[in-house]
């Protein structure tokens, strides 16, 4: 019965919320028609709306609706619209869920749109463009990229008279800083510590040397000894208390605790930054630092992609919307209102001036360390259940390398059906 009611409520919303572009197909250049454009962050909704106004500007037939999901929604919505024909005509895609719509079919194939447009695919990081582009194909261009850092509280570091995190720091002087920020009578945490892939522990993991997906992607490598290491990192800060636990972390998210300055450390990435600067509450009180060194330094990068739908009415209407989403233009308007980290190389200087109060910069530097996102076969599906194999070692219920190989078991069963 619930599967049957989840159904219903997702075939619900995408009818409501993502319903067919008006008018047939065929369209002339002179024919007025309506595209929509999905996206799951009420924060970029405001950038996305001025995006499509200029568009609108350059091509007044053509009109753009913008359509803000939850991200709880998001993803259950799009597929049931795929699959019923009624997906918006533009969306935001993301690398862990990017292989399962290309080799469906669902997303329009923009190798000729590059070509004819003349779309530079070297002004984006190889790492995020490379994510969007299947069997020698382009399917999705790049929005914005993001690295990863420690966004820490300077009001809570120096009520306990520790000092910041800086570039010197390792694994060692975070674990050494969370004990000493840990105060839990007054429910504040050194650090926030949830089983997070691309926040968390895949940084971890290639720190201590690891990899994630073995060369060829037909096996992970979660139970090696520098994958266990790096998931120990982790289940460390839980034993050592220095981290709500699962329980209260799922209660309330990591980012909310941060806001809510009840936790001094959380690593994540850029894409926070507009949402942090808009709180109050946090007004020169945090900043950003780079991740800590382990056996080396790096971060995961990766980045939204903006793809469009294979079912559309107005293919060629649609094209030309997201070459523009790709272009220079729609770049400079998410940089200069500090709404996120733009993909286009020479567009990011006005992301970094229009929140001088963080250093900002960590996140551009970090490209130099970083490593695409981890993706193979149905990425969101073998990710999907590292909650289900790592909580217990979270919950120091069973040893961490125990915990590590079932869940390496796992990801390798759904590797072997691709």
């Amino acid at each position: 019965m619930k599967r049957k009611w989840t159904a219903a409520m997702a075939m619900a919303m995408a009818a409501t919320l993502l319903s067919a572009c008006s008018g047939g197909s065929g369209s002339t250049s002179n024919e007025k028609v309506t595209l929509t454009y999905a996206n799951w962050s009420e924060d970029q909704t405001p950038a996305m709306e001025q995006i499509a106004a200029e568009f609108q500007k350059q091509n007044p037939n053509i009109t753009v609706k913008i359509q803000t999901l939850p991200w709880t929604e998001y993803w259950s919505t799009l597929q049931v619209g795929v699959a019923g024909g009624t997906a918006p005509d533009a969306f935001w895609m993301l690398a862990d869920h990017f292989r399962e719509y290309a080799k469906g079919g669902a997303l329009v194939d923009l190798s000729d749109t590059v070509k004819s447009t003349g779309i530079d695919m070297g002004a984006y990081p190889k790492a995020v463009s490379d994510s969007y582009t299947y069997e020698g194909k382009i399917f999705a261009l790049p929005k914005d990229f993001d690295t990863n850092g420690v966004w820490y509280n300077k009001a809570l570091f120096d009520a306990a008279g520790v000092k910041y995190p800086d570039d010197t720091w390792g694994w060692q002087e975070v674990q050494d800083a969370a004990k000493k920020l840990t105060d839990k009578g007054k429910g504040v945490w050194g650090i926030a510590a949830p089983i997070d892939p691309q926040g968390g522990y895949y940084n971890t993991i290639l720190q201590a040397g690891g990899t994630i997906i073995k060369p060829g992607g037909t096996a992970s490598d979660f139970a090696g000894p520098a994958a266990v290491a790096g998931l120990k990192f982790w289940t460390d800060l839980q034993s050592a208390g220095s981290s709500p636990t699962l329980k209260q972390l799922s209660d309330t998210e990591a980012v909310a605790m941060f806001e809510n300055q009840k936790v001094a450390m959380y690593f994540s990435g850029a894409y926070w930054a507009l949402r942090f600067h808009k709180n109050a509450d946090l007004k020169g009180k945090i900043d950003v630092a780079p991740l800590p060194k382990g056996v080396k330094r790096a971060t995961v990068t990766s980045g939204i992609g903006n793809a469009g739908y294979a079912g559309s009415k107005h293919p060629e209407e649609l094209k030309k919307f997201l070459a523009f989403l790709g272009g220079t233009k729609a770049a400079e308007i998410q940089a200069a209102t500090g709404t996120v980290l733009p993909a286009y190389k020479g567009t990011q200087e006005p992301w970094l001036k229009s929140m001088p109060e963080f250093n900002l910069q960590v996140f551009i530097d970090a490209i130099e360390y970083s490593v695409p996102l981890p993706v193979a076969g149905n990425t969101a599906e073998w990710q999907g259940l590292s909650a289900q194999y790592l909580s217990p070692a979270w919950e120091g219920a069973k040893p961490v390398e125990a915990a590590a190989k079932e869940y390496q078991d796992a990801v390798d069963k759904v590797l072997a059906k691709q």
